[in-house]
């Protein structure tokens, strides 16, 4: 969340910021500060109170050593009670109506984020890889994997619904060794590796800011405060929750595989075949907590690490920078990984790598300090997919393919997989 003190200062730095996100916050600003002006006043007011009450107590103690009678100033200190009272229940209403509205509000973007509306306005970074040019018609990585018997769709509609995915066989196999294989190189590159829970609260969904912008993305457990997680951003980035950290600690680096759930709300029509935009999905998260002078140094070294993994297994690749419309509300930077995907004849999203500063940390209130002696400070929190599980099984598959409808398994995997190639020998259960 942004900062009350910045806004408060500096109405029209905010204004301007928050503009670059291609729509005009002005009237959010306004209302906020307006709802600011009017806590603030009967803040003050209750202070004066709170003083009268302060000096009629002191007043009564002196009476009653006096023997004289309190009645009078009695009456007076029930009258204050009662104003107390009903100045608190207020300020906690304003409160409430500021806190919400500030929830609302996006991040500031850098100033190294490109102008822009939408997604046809990001910036192009850098490329890796040539796209592989085919003797043949490459097929869908739908198409391969009913042809091979490794994923099946069909048989988990009929089980769940819509897009989810059965894994079979050799499928089951290269989608765990994708995942071992991303989590110990990225623990060779010094994060270290968590096993999370796949549900988290409420407060930790506010303390990421998953709630209340993308509330209706998200699987609530009816009855419970619970949600599936849409990503290990979630628990990573909670571990620290309402925690002070210390300089020396910093940076802390972890790395972790979850199952990830969303609702994909408002994406009817997109991607309806294949596994990249699924209900259900595996991935391997990279979360980063850093001193705010180094955070965008760490970000480029977290795309690198995301990068990397793509590097080893020869995918081809693009990375973009988000332009300020097309910008996650949470996040200050984003870099975007696009894999080569054939089918598509496009680049297709396969990580998100972003640097949220201390927005993320003034929610889930995450600090640290340069010194036993010194200030609490918040941190600057990043994460990254490192990457989605699924869409590089998708990629594997399409990129790897072979005429006679065969995939090769790419070297690094081999060890994990104990093939080297899938074919239609390896058809799973029909």
């Amino acid at each position: 969340m942004l900062d009350i003190k910045l806004i408060r200062s500096n109405p029209d730095f905010v204004k301007n910021g928050l503009q670059r996100r291609g729509r005009d916050y002005g009237k959010e600003i306004d209302e906020v500060l307006k709802i600011d002006q009017q806590r603030r006043e009967i803040n003050s007011e209750a202070d004066k109170l709170r003083c009268e009450q302060n000096a009629a107590n002191n007043e009564i103690v002196r009476m009653k050593k006096a023997d004289q009678g309190t009645e009078e100033i009695m009456v007076r200190m029930k009258q204050i009670s009662d104003l107390l009272k009903g100045l608190s229940k207020d300020i906690a209403e304003l409160e409430e109506s500021q806190n919400n509205l500030i929830y609302s509000l996006p991040n500031l973007p850098h100033e190294s984020v490109p102008a822009g509306v939408d997604e046809s306005e990001n910036k192009e970074i850098r490329r890796w890889g040539e796209p592989r040019k085919f003797s043949f018609e490459p097929s869908s990585h739908w198409d391969l994997g009913a042809k091979l018997g490794i994923i099946d769709p069909v048989r988990a509609a009929k089980v769940v619904g819509s897009r989810f995915h059965y894994y079979i066989g050799l499928g089951s196999r290269l989608e765990r060794a994708i995942t071992n294989f991303y989590l110990d190189t990225h623990m060779k590159r010094g994060y270290k590796e968590i096993f999370s829970p796949f549900i988290a609260n409420q407060a930790s969904m506010l303390g990421t800011g998953q709630l209340p912008k993308f509330a209706e993305d998200m699987f609530k457990l009816e009855g419970l405060d619970y949600y599936l997680i849409p990503t290990a951003e979630i628990p990573l980035t909670n571990f620290h929750r309402d925690e002070v950290l210390t300089k020396d600690e910093l940076p802390i680096k972890y790395c972790g595989y979850t199952a990830c759930f969303r609702a994909e709300a408002g994406s009817a029509g997109k991607d309806t075949r294949g596994l990249i935009r699924q209900h259900q999905f595996n991935k391997v998260e990279l979360v980063k907590f850093v001193s705010p002078e180094s955070s965008y140094e760490e970000l480029e070294s977290l795309t690198n690490d995301a990068e990397h993994v793509l590097q080893l297994l020869g995918l081809p690749y693009r990375v973009i920078s988000l332009c300020g419309g097309d910008l996650g509300a949470n996040s200050a930077k984003t870099y975007d990984i696009e894999v080569w995907m054939p089918s598509y004849d496009r680049y297709v999203e396969i990580s998100s790598c972003s640097n949220f500063e201390d927005f993320q940390a003034r929610r889930a209130n995450i600090k640290f300090k340069e010194s036993a002696e010194e200030k609490a400070k918040l941190v600057h929190t990043l994460n990254g997919s490192g990457v989605a599980v699924g869409r590089t099984f998708a990629a594997i598959l399409e990129n790897f393919q072979n005429e006679d409808g065969s995939v090769d398994v790419p070297e690094v995997l081999r060890g994990y997989m104990q093939e080297n190639v899938i074919a239609v020998s390896a058809q799973g259960p029909t």
